[in-house]
């Protein structure tokens, strides 16, 4: 009888037709050098692909007891994709993976490794990656912004790349936030973690659908829902702004009063004071509007993801929020 563990791959793809016969080529190799010691499952994730990637993985499905895909309804989004395949993991610990193979299979083994040393969480450390200045320095400005906002320590240059342990798939699979960011949450759990360095490759086939909209909404789901610091800034801007004007009072009134001065019209300076404050609280509208448009998606209770087909033909777990 087999009793090695069961190591779960999950895969989030999104029109990937033309990057899934280098995956397993790729992929493959690895799994079977390590299967003396472990039995894999894959799960995919489709994001309701536009392609025919999905017709290409449930054949790949029909040929290999290993590999499972979920379909959504709709594109959920990255991150959704993600905790769904978590959820429907059934290893002793998961193994996130990208179809464009930029992050290296090979480091699978090293992985486990840590992993059998009693790490809960061992993930990638992007030593050096293949990407234009800008997007580098935008992550950089990123990375070091959510760190000095959060009130957790964030491992700067990780990405989902990782394996976690079954103890923290069973807590992600409680998770009641519906604008998951996963690297912030499995920080915030704690356990025992490390990281390991690895120099990240260019994609080689396929178009990558992760453009800068997507980075941003992805930086903004992170700051917001690891850190109450912008509102805090709020607060303290607003005070300092409302001390400032008190003291201007003050100042405007003595010198009038005692001294008898009088203050010519200044329609520049009351101009930029008025159109300061405008932006100012817009703002801060703004920061404040971000909270409560996740508190308002929190409390409709939705379902984060919903499974259109699955193969083989199974019940797959669905996330759902609170309440359903």
């Amino acid at each position: 009888m087999n009793e090695n563990k069961l190591i779960s791959i999950v895969v989030p793809v999104f029109n990937e037709s033309e990057t899934i016969d280098a995956f397993f080529e790729t992929l493959n190799p690895v799994l079977v050098g390590l299967s003396s010691r472990y039995n894999f499952e894959i799960i995919f994730t489709d994001n309701h692909s536009t392609d025919d990637t999905f017709e290409k993985l449930a054949d790949r499905a029909a040929h290999d007891s290993r590999v499972r895909v979920i379909r959504f309804s709709r594109n959920f989004g990255y991150q959704r994709s993600i905790l769904t395949a978590y959820t429907n993991a059934r290893g002793a610990a998961a193994i996130q993976l990208d179809c464009d193979l930029q992050d290296p299979p090979a480091l699978i083994e090293q992985f486990l490794d840590h992993w059998e040393d009693g790490y809960k969480v061992v993930y990638g450390v992007r030593r050096s990656r293949k990407e234009g200045w800008l997007i580098r320095s935008i992550r950089r400005v990123f990375y070091r912004l959510v760190d000095w906002l959060s009130d957790i320590e964030l491992p700067h240059h990780a990405g989902d790349f990782r394996i976690i342990d079954r103890q923290l798939l069973d807590l992600l699979s409680g998770s009641i936030d519906c604008n998951p960011y996963l690297r912030g949450m499995i920080s915030r759990y704690g356990f025992k973690q490390i990281g390991i360095p690895y120099d990240r490759d260019p994609r080689t086939q396929g178009k990558s659908k992760f453009g800068l909209s997507d980075l941003f909404t992805v930086a903004l789901d992170g700051i917001v829902s690891q850190s109450t610091v912008p509102l805090r800034f709020a607060t303290h801007t607003g005070l300092l702004i409302a001390f400032v004007m008190f003291v201007a009072i003050i100042v405007y009134s003595v010198g009038h009063v005692f001294f008898g001065a009088t203050w010519p019209p200044g329609f520049a300076t009351t101009t930029v004071l008025i159109l300061f404050g405008i932006s100012i609280n817009a703002m801060f509208l703004g920061i404040i509007g971000e909270y409560i448009a996740r508190i308002y998606q929190q409390s409709v209770k939705d379902r984060i993801t919903i499974v259109e087909k699955t193969v083989p033909e199974s019940d797959a777990k669905i996330v759902v929020t609170p309440g359903k």
